[in-house]
């Protein structure tokens, strides 16, 4: 288990035998059998290579590993293999955390995840999808007006969110999967807010779609996931409502106006406004068009969409703490602190009196 670990934490680091071996003064050789069990490093090795690796000594005891299974990615091809192990060792130990954490509690406060009624068994056509998510919206009582957060929309209903900063070169945006029989996404921390609502409601399309696409769409789960992830956001009768039933052209601002009232990009609302037939596949060229004369495909004008965040696994650590469920080391542990860092957030010593 702890040559498992050091291996998981090794390539997270981003770091070779050889390198870790330099920096701990250590021979690779040494490295590679602790690795594989085949010696075991001193308490005084295991401190050094703890903050070598940006890790607690108590990640390399913890008891349990899991397997995120299903995987459903939602990344760039150019993402390379040493950046993608380090976002899988990343996910990999929230969720063991998350595991963790929710096996201290005698009962799971987390609602399990139920999949709506009404859904439809069999999805043969791409229009089927716009219903799709309106019954959904329906289910979870959202209405058709702007969902406010969807990392907390996802977390009321038995969706484990997890945030991962480690990719800064924006080519990973997020992932679905199971661990166990709690479904799992994941979103890169380091996108704007539009593009994390996107992914969130991308990869919850994955989970919904899952078993139910006719062999024929079977190789567009992809669009139909975007198709989705749209029509959840902002769906046809409310795009209607504020664009009318047929327009000739849409004004741009009209599309930055949408977008910062229901959390999806302008290319986004662009893509609604020809999925819902409000605007023919000509004036949809043309808007295309101008977004790619403008730049504006990968970097829209004004302000980012605020990002959003996931504050569910820090709010149950200190519910478990106040109901004595473990010690405050234990959630310092949790929460990858040290005990006295921790000690200051538990009692707001590190906040600045707010004065009047």
């Amino acid at each position: 288990m702890l040559g498992e670990r050091l291996h998981r934490a090794r390539k997270a680091a981003g770091l070779g035998l050889r390198a870790l071996a330099e920096q701990a003064d250590l021979s690779h050789t040494t490295i590679s059998k602790f690795e594989n069990e085949l010696q075991t490093p001193s308490s005084a090795q295991l401190i050094k290579l703890s903050k070598i690796l940006g890790v607690r000594t108590e990640y390399f005891f913890r008891p349990q590993t899991l397997t995120i299974e299903g995987i459903e990615y939602r990344k760039k091809s150019s993402l390379s293999q040493k950046s993608l192990a380090k976002i899988e060792a990343d996910i990999s130990d929230q969720a063991e955390r998350w595991h963790e954490l929710l096996g201290l509690y005698p009962q799971s406060p987390i609602q399990p995840f139920a999949l709506p009624a009404g859904l439809p068994e069999r999805i043969e056509d791409p229009e089927q999808i716009d219903s799709l998510a309106e019954t959904v919206r329906l289910a979870w009582n959202l209405g058709l007006g702007c969902i406010p957060d969807m990392i907390d929309t996802l977390e009321v209903h038995g969706v484990m969110v997890i945030s991962s900063c480690v990719d800064d070169s924006k080519k990973f945006d997020g992932l679905a999967g199971m661990i166990n029989i709690l479904p799992v996404v994941v979103v890169g921390a380091n996108w704007t807010g539009d593009r994390q609502r996107f992914t969130l409601a991308h990869e919850l399309g994955h989970l919904l779609l899952k078993g139910r696409l006719d062999a024929a769409l079977l190789a567009d789960e992809e669009k139909l996931c975007n198709r989705f992830a749209g029509t959840f956001l902002l769906p046809k009768p409310t795009l209607i409502e504020h664009l009318g039933a047929k327009r000739h052209r849409l004004e741009l601002n009209e599309l930055f106006m949408l977008k910062h009232e229901f959390g999806l990009s302008m290319q986004g609302v662009l893509f609604r406004a020809h999925q819902a037939g409000i605007i023919t596949q000509a004036t949809f060229q043309a808007s295309y068009m101008a977004f790619s004369s403008k730049g504006w495909r990968s970097c829209e004008p004004g302000k980012p969409y605020p990002a959003e965040q996931t504050l569910l696994f820090k709010q149950l650590v200190y519910r478990a703490l106040a109901e004595d469920y473990f010690s405050e080391s234990k959630a310092a542990e949790l929460l990858g602190l040290p005990v006295a860092k921790f000690h200051q957030q538990r009692t707001l010593d590190s906040l600045e009196p707010v004065t009047h």
